[in-house]
């Protein structure tokens, strides 16, 4: 199988609902497959399982030598990003709201934060910071202070 030019990869685990919307959303431009992932003690509630082995499998665009490429890290690492600074997402957790506008609310505040506020340090002991991600967009001269964000939202 040839393998796609385009750069848009997609990886997710073999819920078989995935295919299709991936078809439906993106067609031939993307290279999408999938990686599930095998558990040993998956049944333990609580406790952490042990990963034992992998299966990839690719669905579109992509041949033999991409399947190594597929993985879920970076949006694992994106949820517990996310869990960590929104407590309404962590688990056994009493701040949670039923309300879809609630959730749709913390999440647009939480993104936006996010992106024009935060910055990671760069590797090693120096302690200087990186750019937040809408300046390396282009989106913000600087990092915003939490007062200029909040402006920015509320207008006030």
């Amino acid at each position: 199988m040839r393998e796609s030019p385009i750069y848009t990869q997609i990886s997710t685990d073999a819920f078989p609902a995935y295919r299709e919307v991936v078809d439906l959303a993106l067609g031939p431009f993307v290279t999408f497959g999938t990686i599930q992932k095998e558990y040993r003690n998956a049944k333990m509630i609580y406790t952490p399982s042990e990963m034992v082995g992998t299966k990839r499998k690719g669905i579109t665009g992509i041949g033999e030598r991409g399947l190594r490429t597929k993985c879920t890290s970076h949006v694992e690492r994106l949820n517990c990003t996310q869990r960590v600074f929104l407590k309404r997402l962590d688990r056994l957790t009493r701040c949670f709201s039923k309300k879809l506008r609630n959730l749709e609310a913390a999440f647009r505040m939480y993104a936006a934060w996010y992106n024009f506020c935060w910055q990671t340090r760069k590797p090693g002991m120096s302690g200087r910071k990186r750019p937040t991600a809408a300046m390396m967009a282009k989106l913000a001269g600087q990092s915003w202070t939490f007062d200029e964000f909040f402006v920015a939202v509320l207008g006030g």
